[in-house]
This record gives C-alpha cells, sequence and structure tokens, in this order.
C-alpha cells in the first residue's frame, strides 16, 4: 500500500471508532486508538476485542491503545475524530495545541455542532486552518466492517489528492474508498439520514406495512435534496453513499440505533427507555432540532423531519404524526424542478 507507512490515530474506542482502526491495522498503517476509559482500552488489548460493543469480533493484535490524548497524537501523521458530534467541538479545541505541524486530520463523526447548527467541516476550518482535512461517511455498520464484509464509503475533502490519500489507507479487499470534494453535501447526508430513519422505524414498530416504510424512504429523500440544494450541496452527492446509501442503510438495518429508537417510539415506549435500552449515543435526538433550524431558516416544508422533532419532543405522539402526514392536501409529487438549470 501506497500510503501504508503514515502513523494513525483514532480518536473515539466505540463501535466505528474501534471498526476503523481495526482496518488501518490491518492495512498495513500503524494505528493508535484514543479512547477515555482506561479499562476498557486495557480490557480490548488483553481480549483483542471491544468487548461493550464488538464482543464477537475479534481486533488486530498490533493496534495500540492510549488514553492521554496528547501521547496518542505526538507521533501521528493523520487523527481520524469519532466521537459523538455533541462531543467533537470539544474535542477540537483540546487537540487544537497538541496535534503536530504536519498532522492532517478526518472524521468520520455524522452531526452538526448542537446549538448552532454549523458543519463539523466549519469547526475544523476554524480551529485548524489550513491543515488538509476529510470526512469519511456512507452506509457502514461497524460490526460488518470488523467482520470482514463487503463495505462501500466516500471520503470527501476540498483536497482531492488529502482525500485520495485517505482512500488508499482504507481501500481493500472488502473496504471499497470513494473519493469527492463536497464535504457539505457528504455531512448533510449523513446526519439528515439519522432523523428520516427514526421516521420510518416509528412507521415498522407501529406495523404499518412495507409500502409506508418504501413510501417514507422515499419522501424523506425528496426533504434531504431539498435541504442540500438549499445549503450548496451537490445533488449527486445526496444520490451517492453519503445520502441516498446511508439512508436506505439507517432505515432498513435493524444494526442503526436510529432506527431501533423509532421502532422503539413506534411500540409505545418512551424516549428515555428507548435511549436507556440502546445504550449508546443516538445521534438523531439532537441531529433532529438541527435540521429543522436550516429547514426553517431556508422556508422549507420538510414535513417528515419536523414530524420527527416534535415526537422526539414530546410534543405529539407517533400516531400524531402519522395522522398529520397522511391528512396533508393532495398535490403533484414535484410542482417543479427539484434542480435548477445551472
Amino acid at each position: 500500500m501506497a500510503h501504508g507507512k503514515l502513523r494513525v490515530s483514532v480518536l473515539g474506542a466505540g463501535s466505528w471508532g474501534t471498526a476503523l482502526a481495526a482496518l488501518l491495522t490491518r492495512n498495513g498503517a500503524p494505528t493508535t486508538l484514543w479512547g477515555r476509559n482506561r479499562h476498557a482500552l486495557e480490557e480490548m488489548q488483553g481480549a483483542h476485542r471491544n468487548l461493550r460493543y464488538l464482543p464477537a469480533l475479534e481486533l488486530p493484535p498490533t493496534l495500540a491503545y492510549e488514553t492521554d490524548l496528547a501521547i496518542a497524537v505526538a507521533h501521528a501523521d493523520m487523527v481520524v475524530i469519532v466521537v459523538p458530534s455533541h462531543a467533537f467541538a470539544a474535542l477540537l479545541e483540546k487537540l487544537t495545541p497538541l496535534l503536530p505541524a504536519h498532522c492532517s486530520v478526518a472524521w468520520a463523526t455524522k452531526g452538526f455542532e448542537p446549538g448552532t447548527g454549523r458543519f463539523l467541516h466549519e469547526l475544523v476550518a476554524e480551529r485548524l486552518p489550513g491543515r488538509p482535512a476529510a470526512v469519511v461517511t456512507g452506509p457502514s455498520f461497524a460490526r460488518e466492517v470488523v467482520a470482514g464484509l463487503p463495505t462501500a464509503v466516500t471520503v470527501q475533502a476540498a483536497d482531492l489528492a488529502f482525500a485520495q490519500t485517505l482512500a488508499d489507507l482504507l481501500h481493500s479487499d472488502t473496504f471499497r474508498a470513494y473519493t469527492g470534494n463536497d464535504m457539505l453535501g457528504a455531512e448533510l447526508g449523513g446526519a439528515m439520514k439519522n432523523v428520516l430513519a427514526v421516521a420510518t422505524g416509528v412507521a415498522d414498530g407501529m406495523q404499518l406495512g412495507l409500502n409506508a416504510r418504501a413510501g417514507l424512504i422515499t419522501r424523506g429523500m425528496n426533504e434531504m435534496l431539498q435541504l442540500g440544494v438549499a445549503l450548496g450541496a451537490r445533488p449527486e452527492t445526496l444520490m451517492g453513499l453519503s445520502g441516498l446509501g446511508d439512508l436506505v442503510l439507517t432505515c432498513t438495518g435493524d444494526l442503526s440505533r436510529n432506527r431501533r429508537l423509532g421502532l422503539a417510539l413506534g411500540r409505545g415506549i418512551t424516549l428515555d427507555e428507548a435511549v436507556r435500552d440502546i445504550g449508546q449515543v443516538v445521534e438523531s435526538v439532537v441531529t433532529a432540532d438541527e435540521v429543522g433550524r436550516l429547514a426553517e431558516k431556508h422556508d422549507l416544508d420538510l414535513p417528515i423531519a419536523y414530524g420527527v422533532r416534535s415526537v422526539l419532543h414530546g410534543e405529539i405522539t407517533p400516531v400524531e404524526a402519522l395522522r398529520a402526514l397522511m391528512a396533508r392536501e393532495q398535490k403533484p409529487e414535484y410542482s417543479g424542478p427539484l434542480f435548477p438549470p445551472r
């Protein structure tokens, strides 16, 4: 591998961080996995397994582990941030004085900065200006990546050469990494699909059938495209792995935390109970607010996204949300071109 000697530090030892660290190690990149929980990392090092998140899957014996952030990044050529979106800004602040001058930064976090709705690439550009930066996103359940099952993602960066460098590090016989330079579109797709997955999960939890699921996915995709076009994303990005691909996976795969949240709500379980049972961060709970703010800012009518937000806030029940969707006035599927001529 051309870039196999690059030293990589993966920051975040949850399921997805563990999966990416294992993939990079197997591909020949000297990789360190950083996490806050010393006991958990020591357990992972001894068992070669992430017993909390991926207990059945063996990790490569050469993967290194570190709980001290300064030590973890001191000799890194690249860091890959894989923490929940609500912790992203705080970690960036800690990283800023620690990163070596030559170190590039990537992230596989999906979501926005809570409270501001800013995209994560905007935070990186503000905190770490001038450094090569990229987002890794797409339909990728961690368990399947660690198990070596076929997966395809996209790496998006303003600098296509850097996107290619990172894609080369990730690419293997079972893991395809495509490249592009639409970071905004890629991040919007990765964040918004979590909100839409709650809607399809609710419908499935209420046993509304496969027709309802397909309708929600399709109309949800329309909402994603509307918001993307308003924000300046490329439609082809949203119709690719980071948008449509991730949307289909998250809306139909029961490994998705956001779909499982919707399933629980559709079965009458409370939000607090559902989140507690899932036992991991469920990004849609925060992301729904930010999607709503962005849509309102651009005066967009996104009934599925707005409905999910109202359900998560306890303002309406899932049954009431469905009734509101079905009561909307009949209209053409498209009132005009979704993508105005350039």
